[in-house]
C-alpha cells in the first residue's frame, strides 16, 4: 500500500517522537488529542483537538489519513473499532488493543502461549477478594484491569485488610490480583512487525522505576546471555502470536536463578526504547512506521557498547528547569525535552542518554547529569 499522511491517537511525547522520525522519512502527520499544542500537535503538521471518542473528530481522523497508528493503549476501542469499520486501516488493529488494553485478557493470552506470568485471578467483588487471596497468598499486588499506567490504578496489599481497601480505592472496578513477584532486575525488549511478518527485536533493556514511573533503562541488561535470548524468543512469540504490526514493548521479571516471567505487553514504542533514538542505527519509532507502512524492516544494532536513559521527572516544585547547560557540557550525552508546560510530579518532562563504553561508566556520567538537574519557579530556567 502507498501512504503519504498518518494518523496518530494521542499527542504526547510518544506521539512527538513518532512523528519526527515520520516527518525525517517524508510523511505527513495528523494527531488528534484533547489538549491543544500538545507535545505531537507541536511537530505534527496539524491537531486535530478533540477527545478520542469524538465521533465526528475520529472520522476526519480516519478520512484525511492513508493509515491510523496510536501511541498509547488507553483510548478506548470502539474509537479504533469505529475506523475499521469505515474501512481505514489501523495498526496495530483493534484486536491487539483489545487483548492488550485488558490485563486479564492480556494474562490468558500468554498462558495460551505457555509463556509464563505471575500467578494471578480476576476480582469483581469482596468474595471472588477472599478466594483469590487465599488461592494466591500475600504479598500481592492488585491493578485495575484497564487505565493503568505509571502506578496508577496500583495497589500492594500484605494482608486481607489491604486487599480490601484496594478494593475500594478503586471503587470496585474490575481488579487483577497477582503474586507479588521477588524478582531481581525488571526487563524489557522492544520488537517490531510488519503485514508481511518480518520481525526484529531491539537490545533487551535493564529498567529501574521510581514509585511506578520508569526512571533508568540501562542498555544492555545484566543478564546472561541465553536469558537474554530467550527474552528474544518470548517477544518473537508474542508478535506472532498477536499478529500485531507495528512496534510493541514486553516487560519481564528476571529472577536470579534465571526464571523469566512476563509482566505486561505495551502494543506501542515505549519509553525503555527511547535510548533508540541515539544509540541505534534504527530507533523504536523509525521501526514503528516501516512496519505499519510495510516497509523492510533490519536488524537494530547499537553504535556503542552501552548506553543509559535517564527520564526527567517533574518535582512538582516548578515548571522550569536548572541545570540543562551543565549537562549538555557532557560530550557523550543526548538531551530530549518534551515541550510539556507543567512538570507535576513525576511526570515525564523529557529524558537524557549517555552513550558510553560499558554500563558503568554510563550510569556515572548518566548520575552525574542528573545532580545538576532541579526544577524551579525561577523564570532562569529552562520551561520545557
Amino acid at each position: 500500500m502507498n501512504f503519504t499522511t498518518i494518523g496518530i491517537l494521542g499527542g504526547g511525547q510518544l506521539g512527538r517522537m513518532l512523528t519526527l522520525e515520520a516527518k525525517r522519512m517524508g510523511y505527513h502527520v495528523l494527531t488528534l488529542d484533547p489538549v491543544p499544542h500538545s507535545p505531537c500537535g507541536q511537530v505534527a503538521d496539524e491537531q486535530i483537538v478533540a477527545a478520542y471518542d469524538d465521533i465526528r473528530a475520529v472520522t476526519e481522523l480516519g478520512a484525511r489519513s492513508d493509515i491510523v497508528t496510536y501511541e498509547f493503549e488507553n483510548i478506548p476501542r470502539e474509537t479504533v473499532e469505529r475506523l475499521e469499520s469505515e474501512h481505514h486501516v489501523v495498526r496495530p488493529d483493534a484486536n491487539v488493543l483489545r487483548i492488550t488494553q485488558d490485563r486479564i485478557l492480556e494474562k490468558q493470552f500468554l498462558r495460551e502461549l505457555e509463556i509464563p506470568v505471575p500467578d494471578f485471578g480476576a476480582v469483581r467483588n469482596g468474595e471472588e477478594m477472599i478466594r483469590t487471596g487465599n488461592a494466591i497468598g500475600f504479598p500481592a499486588v492488585i491493578k485495575t484491569t484497564t487505565g493503568g499506567y505509571d502506578g496508577k490504578g496500583q495497589w500492594v496489599a500484605r494482608s486481607r485488610d489491604q486487599a480490601r481497601e484496594a478494593l475500594a480505592a478503586a471503587q470496585w472496578r474490575p481488579l487483577i490480583y497477582e503474586r507479588m513477584i521477588p524478582f531481581d532486575k525488571e526487563l524489557a525488549i522492544i520488537a517490531a512487525r510488519n503485514a508481511q511478518g518480518e520481525m526484529v527485536t531491539f537490545p533487551v533493556t535493564e529498567n529501574v522505576h521510581d514509585h511506578g514511573v520508569l526512571s533508568t533503562t540501562i542498555v544492555p541488561a545484566r543478564i546472561p546471555e541465553k536469558d537474554a535470548e530467550r527474552v528474544r524468543e518470548i517477544a518473537l512469540a508474542i508478535g506472532r502470536g498477536l499478529k500485531i504490526v507495528g512496534a510493541f514493548a514486553v516487560e519481564f521479571f528476571w529472577l536470579e536463578n534465571g526464571e523469566l516471567l512476563v509482566n505486561e505487553i505495551a502494543p506501542r514504542v515505549h519509553n525503555s526504547g527511547h535510548y533508540s533514538l541515539d544509540a541505534t542505527q534504527i530507533s523504536q519509532h523509525e521501526a514503528h512506521i516501516r512496519a505499519i507502512c510495510d516497509l523492510p524492516l533490519v536488524a537494530p544494532h547499537m553504535h556503542v557498547p552501552a548506553a543509559v536513559m535517564v527520564n526527567i521527572l517533574g518535582s512538582g516544585s516548578g515548571d522550569y528547569l536548572d541545570g540543562v547547560e551543565d549537562v549538555l557540557r557532557e560530550p557523550d550525552l543526548k538531551l530530549h525535552l518534551y515541550g510539556k508546560v507543567h512538570a507535576e510530579l513525576r511526570r515525564k518532562m523529557g529524558h537524557f542518554t549517555v552513550l558510553a563504553s560499558d554500563v558503568a561508566a554510563g550510569l556515572a556520567v548518566a548520575e552525574r547529569a542528573r545532580a545538576h538537574l532541579r526544577w524551579s519557579d525561577r523564570r532562569h530556567g529552562i520551561a520545557v
